[in-house]
């Protein structure tokens, strides 16, 4: 079955919804060769992915991964990017994600190891403790209590193991890149989410809503990340009250500081980890603060807590400046990690 849909993709003809849902039935099943599925993949992006071809396709990832339900009073979102942007910044999701929970935003922080990067969501969450494979029932009892979890993405799509032999024979991007992102376990509807070029802006927001998306807040900044940065201007779309919204956002025009992107950049894992502490106790430098304030004022956005992005950027800056965002994840790491690499990484 999978080699004459790939024949059919070869010929340059699109798979119907139903079509791809069997693709996706082999290529998350152990049975065929990882040569195989890496033809398959290799070919549908010469051809390019539709829409109905990405959403077939998160729609069985989403029937093949483990999900939680929490109940949580307000907006469970997630920031996250599809990576790739090889510019090797800091966390700025994962810190920008502590700093939205200080705020009272509900982050299930979804993500792996790092590919292409200095370091991964994961990195960082394991560095100090966190139980990478912690089951379904402590992450959602974690979110509900302390407004943040993280859910290891190798955890809960289990099956996407049988891909991987595939996507490392290819060694290149595909569109399990593009699907990591929307395809969170705890079925969030309102996310901020980097992109890699700027033809997804709009087409990510076009296939959640099909998955009923409510609040999605699409970026790329104009030198390449795949965050919202103050070393350039982002362009954004941003689906909110059923309407999609183009709009540049400007960090200048919104009283941050340009930045350049060595500011923002790490070389190590252990710069990736000071970075990221500096940032929550308040005594990084001004460019990965602001970076992190303006990612978080996004997120705030998503979460319906921020009006806009000043009003997001203010609160952001309070959350910081007072040391609420540090409070929240000492008392997040004493009781899901270990407490003494809070010390240790005060050292690095």
């Amino acid at each position: 079955m999978l080699e004459e849909l790939t024949e059919k993709i070869q010929r340059g003809q699109d798979l119907t919804e139903q079509e791809m849902g069997n693709a996706m039935d082999h290529l998350l099943a152990e049975r065929l060769s990882d040569s195989s599925k890496a033809e398959f993949l290799s070919n549908l992006t010469k051809k390019g992915e539709t829409d109905e071809e990405l959403f077939s396709m998160l729609l069985k990832m989403d029937q093949f991964s483990r999900h939680i339900e929490p109940k949580c009073n307000g907006t469970i979102i997630d920031v996250c990017g599809t990576g790739g942007d090889n510019l090797h910044t800091f966390n700025i999701s994962t810190t920008a994600s502590f700093v939205i929970a200080s705020c009272g935003g509900f982050v299930a922080k979804h993500g792996n190891r790092s590919v292409s990067g200095i370091s991964g969501s994961a990195d960082i969450f394991e560095y100090f403790g966190y139980d990478l494979d912690a089951s379904e029932e402590k992450v959602t009892k974690m979110l509900e209590k302390f407004k943040i979890a993280f859910l290891f993405a190798q955890r809960f799509h289990p099956a996407m193991k049988n891909v991987a032999g595939a996507r490392k024979l290819l060694g290149s991007r595909t569109a399990f890149n593009l699907l990591g992102p929307l395809t969170n376990p705890a079925r969030v509807k309102n996310q901020l989410i980097g992109v890699f070029s700027d033809e997804y802006l709009e087409r990510i927001i076009s296939i959640l809503k099909r998955n009923s998306a409510k609040n999605i807040m699409t970026v790329r900044s104009q030198d390449g990340l795949d965050e919202l940065s103050t070393t350039s201007k982002n362009s954004a779309c941003y689906l909110h009250g059923g309407k999609i919204e183009k709009m540049v956002v400007d960090p200048e025009k919104l009283g941050l500081r340009k930045a350049v992107l060595s500011d923002i950049q790490v070389s190590s894992k252990s710069e990736a980890i000071k970075a990221f502490l500096s940032v929550l106790n308040g005594t990084a430098s001004r460019p990965m603060i602001e970076v992190t304030m303006l990612n978080a004022a996004g997120g705030l956005m998503v979460a319906n807590i921020a009006k806009n992005f000043p009003d997001g950027i203010e609160m952001t800056r309070q959350a910081i400046e007072s040391g609420s965002t540090y409070s929240q994840f000492k008392t997040f790491v004493r009781e899901n990690g270990t407490y003494e690499k809070i010390k240790e990484a005060e050292e690095i």
